[in-house]
């Protein structure tokens, strides 16, 4: 059975990284056109900053609803951040424990 579910883990281990990544971008992205820094009416801007939406929107959306409201401030990429780190530390620790 370890030998069946330890590829699958590592594969969601992949995965969690790589949207960590995706919301750190959409993060900095954010910070860029709040500050001007870049101009959402250049059409590659507006494009990686859409797609970086519809990547991570999905689950902000639901932390914004429960965190409560900090003005400027958002701390729902915080809150993911822990809750993907958390979900990260025990599937490594079933991974160590399944194929132990």
């Amino acid at each position: 059975m370890s030998s069946f579910l330890a590829p699958l883990i590592e594969v969601l281990l992949a995965v969690i990284d790589l949207f960590k990544w995706c919301l750190i971008a959409s993060i900095v992205m954010s910070w860029l056109i709040a500050f001007n820094v870049v101009n959402t009416r250049n059409r590659a801007v507006y494009m990686i900053g859409d797609v970086l939406n519809r990547i991570t929107e999905p689950a902000l959306r639901p932390l914004r609803r429960i965190i409560p409201n900090t003005g400027p401030l958002d701390l729902s990429p915080i809150a993911l951040f822990f809750i993907l780190w958390l979900i990260q530390s025990y599937l490594g620790i079933l991974l160590v424990r399944g194929l132990g």
